[in-house]
């Protein structure tokens, strides 16, 4: 009662800090990139220009049969009326007209003022253009494109998102627990837990963002609620399944959750413990984004351990034995039979090598998809926004480059230079100056390549070439394209630093736990093999099923993080019952007795993780779809394959060396009987 008292006041603390999240995350565009990216330095120094940090919204007006004149005043008007809200001090240029004579541009130019987050500024302001526009109708299409607009589509992605992220795993969480305990009440217990977990993860979180200088953006956060409700619902159905065998050997109910605590509790902080490693070993990357993931992941495992281990226990003991109704446990209750698991443990006892070696060589056979891994993103969206829609008008009718200004800065002595070296690189159309402040010029260069390609990124390459040979010059090419370019560089680099170290940290987590160097090795190689499984099979529905081109370069990394960490969390799970049952039993009959004791538990686990996970594949940003995709999969392929098939065959196969050089490597069974491994277990 008094944890649950306790916790409960912990709530109402933080419950108005967790509402205030949404409001407080930062959409600036730096806080995507790396200090140390070229397109980041042209940011800040742009902020010398009186025009300030600008992103352009590019508005597009496409009449199939030709503009007519009422269309060319209409977007006059138009112009007149943005320009006169967001450039008063700079008159606008006169909008520009295919040649065809069936489309127009112009170009807005969107600073936001100091006492505004930028991404909020341009999405109030996209917004408020396209509700003066509004759909004109009668054969007249207009949008609003370029830079701006497609910041405003994903920053509304993400707003929406934040309520979709929450809502979603609560709806999807319900059903299965529902259906995992076929309990009309006991269900609500665990879910109540793990909101109480997301309230206290958000206001932390909350905390986080006012207290450091970490830049925690939407696409930060989105990982907040899936992560606690997957980890925090999974350690709930293992200290309920404990709890539950308890109860049929104690007729005090305090009695069973001490000892189902005891049981259970030290495999819930260790696989959460090695969960939060795993993700601190994102602070080494580069890009704001994805380092920012490392604390908000620990926050996350760390709600989820607290409000199960104190919270949890309190409600199931102060609720009693009817929470379980209509099939309360009773002491002297025998244990239900585990058919399936039992099923499967005896097809592993049977031929353990054949198991292994067939299941390894499925695993392996999928991993030959990252053949077809193509980093270069190009699907952005799965929907088609209203800035997408405005690229391809002002592509079929203008240079595709118009939409997508590429900005040099460079020091003026040398600013003719400058423009010389870009006109003559090749890949740029124009190149036109838009101010000079502090000793320094500003250009605006129109590639030629289409927006969001593989050209374009080459055609960034190539005139940041050109502009650096301007001896003297410190030309830098920023923009759009430079940001993307920027961040897939900045993710595979990050990709070698942190792929390596979680490897390293989750062996040796792995090591200090089992103190088995073999078993160590055999856990962390079925993982690393499972994940290129999920990520080959994975890029191949990408590819050919769902139709995206190319993949997020952030994928291999967030998805190697996640599911080599939860990968390892189901092997803890799995293997602290191997380990209690192999120094009674041996290792071979040890192994047979965790599987089939766990099978049910830890599936249910693993289904409810995956599921969370999941949600990410129905939002419309590709880059979140792909993550749930591929660590949903992953988690499923952990769950049914690495951990009920290969792991147990290959432990089966080894016998007591998996535990060398622990003591349980040399005999297990002999020990158990002289009773010196183990004290006899009055319980059973």
């Amino acid at each position: 009662m008094a944890r649950a008292g306790g916790l409960a006041d912990h709530l109402g603390a933080a419950a108005p800090f967790a509402g205030k999240l949404f409001g407080a995350v930062e959409n600036d565009r730096l806080g995507y990139l790396p200090k140390s990216a070229e397109s980041t330095a042209v940011l800040e120094q742009q902020e010398a220009f009186p025009q300030g940090r600008v992103n352009p919204a590019i508005i597009v007006y496409q009449r199939d049969g030709g503009l007519t004149a009422a269309d060319r005043a209409r977007a006059a008007d138009d112009q007149r009326w943005m320009a006169g809200k967001y450039m008063p001090k700079t008159p606008p240029p006169p909008p520009t007209v295919s040649k065809d004579g069936k489309a127009l541009i112009y170009q807005i130019a969107l600073v936001a003022p100091p006492d505004k987050q930028e991404g909020n500024y341009v999405l109030d302001a996209v917004d408020a253009m396209r509700k003066h526009i509004g759909d004109p109708g009668g054969g007249l299409e207009v949008k609003v494109s370029g830079p701006a607009g497609r910041d405003s589509d994903q920053f509304l992605i993400f707003r929406d998102m934040q309520y979709q992220l929450v809502l979603i795993p609560v709806i999807v969480v319900a059903i299965l627990l529902l259906v995992i305990y076929r309990s009309a009440v006991l269900f609500l217990v665990p879910l109540f837990t793990v909101a109480v977990a997301n309230q206290l993860g958000s206001a932390f979180v909350y905390g986080l963002i006012k207290n450091t200088d970490l830049v925690i953006n939407s696409m930060s956060t989105g990982v907040l609620s899936i992560l606690i409700y997957g980890a925090g619902t999974d350690y709930a159905l293992l200290l309920i399944s404990r709890y539950r065998e308890e109860l049929a050997r104690h007729e005090d109910r305090h009695e069973a959750m001490a000892e189902a605590l005891r049981r259970s509790s030290g495999a819930v902080l260790a696989s959460g413990g090695t969960v939060a490693l795993g993700l601190l070993c994102l602070f080494a990357a580069d890009l704001n984004a994805t380092r920012a993931l490392a604390p908000i992941g620990v926050l996350a495992v760390g709600s989820a351990m607290l409000a199960m281990l104190t919270l949890l226990p309190a409600l199931l003991v102060v609720f009693g034995r009817w929470l379980f109704w209509p099939r309360a446990p009773h002491v002297g209750d025998s244990k239900r039979a585990h058919g399936f698991w039992t099923r499967m443990g005896e097809t592993v006892q049977a031929r353990p090598r054949r198991v292994w070696a067939l299941t390894s060589l499925g695993l392996a056979v999928g991993v030959l998809g990252l053949l077809a891994f193509n980093v270069p993103q190009q699907t952005q969206f799965t929907t088609t926004p209203d800035s997408e829609r405005g690229q391809t008008l002002i592509s079929a009718h203008f240079p595709a480059g118009n939409g997508n200004p590429a900005t040099i800065v460079a020091n003026a002595a040398q600013a003719d230079q400058v423009k010389t070296a870009a006109t003559g690189s090749g890949v740029v159309g124009a190149v036109a100056e838009v101010g000079r402040a502090a000793g320094k010029v500003q250009y605006a260069a129109t590639l030629n390549a289409e927006p969001v390609t593989a050209a374009e990124r080459s055609a960034v390459h190539r005139l940041r070439e050109d502009v650096h040979a301007v001896n003297g010059a410190e030309a830098k090419v920023g923009g759009p394209a430079a940001i993307q370019l920027d961040q897939r560089d900045t993710n595979v680099r990050d990709s070698w630093i942190t792929i390596p170290l979680v490897l390293v940290v989750i062996f040796i987590v792995l090591l200090l736990l089992l103190r088995a160097v073999t078993l160590s090795v055999l856990l962390i190689a079925t993982v690393a093999l499972s994940f290129g499984a999920a990520l080959g099979v994975s890029t191949l529905v990408f590819e050919y099923g769902f139709g995206w081109s190319g993949q997020d370069s952030q994928l291999p990394q967030l998805a190697f993080v996640f599911l080599v960490a939860l990968g390892v969390d189901y092997n803890i799970f799995l293997m602290s019952r191997v380990r209690e049952e192999s120094r009674r039993h041996g290792t071979r009959e040890g192994v047979i007795k965790g599987l089939v004791t766990t099978g049910g538990v830890i599936t249910s686990a693993g289904v409810v993780l995956a599921a969370t996970f999941a949600v990410l594949v129905a939002l419309p940003v590709v880059s979140f779809a792909e993550q749930g995709f591929v660590i949903g999969l992953g988690v499923l392929i952990d769950t049914f394959i690495v951990r009920s098939l290969l792991v147990p065959a290959l432990v089966h196969d080894i016998g007591d060396r998996v535990w060398w050089p622990s003591g349980l490597a040399r005999g297990t069974r002999q020990r158990a009987e002289r009773g010196r491994e183990l004290a006899p277990d009055k319980s059973r």
